[in-house]
């Protein structure tokens, strides 16, 4: 059973920076893929990014060149860095986990085993 536990999230001004770490407990960390998917009030839970074992790196359409996800293998933890921060950026962020999700389904929140509770960002004026 893997625990992820978020943090970093917050307010911040449009053209911000943020950080986001999540911590992972209770598994083998490097043996692992993570992604970050985030949610706003109404809206479908969306993919972000995600970084795979090898430490090959995936990226949601929107967030491309502007998030940069990154794994430290010896600290149990994933990172996002988060630049060029817009309004429509803001959601509930969440970490998730599985160890043997393949390729093509990256993408699809439906297939990680594993959640944190999120953090919320919120960038506004």
């Amino acid at each position: 059973q893997v625990q992820l536990v978020e943090s970093g999230g917050g307010l911040v001004q449009p053209g911000g920076s943020l950080r986001l770490s999540c911590v992972a407990s209770g598994g083998t960390f490097s043996r692992y893929t993570f992604g970050w998917f985030r949610q706003a009030p109404g809206k479908e839970r969306e993919f972000v990014a995600a970084i795979r074992y090898s430490r090959t790196t995936h990226y949601g359409d929107s967030v491309k060149g502007r998030f940069t996800i990154s794994r430290d293998n010896a600290k149990n933890t994933v990172y996002l860095q988060m630049n060029s921060l817009k309004p429509d950026d803001s959601a509930v962020y969440y970490c998730a986990a599985d160890a043997g999700i393949i390729l093509s389904s990256i993408p699809y929140h439906q297939n990680y085993d594993y959640w944190g509770q999120g953090t919320q960002v919120t960038v506004s004026s």
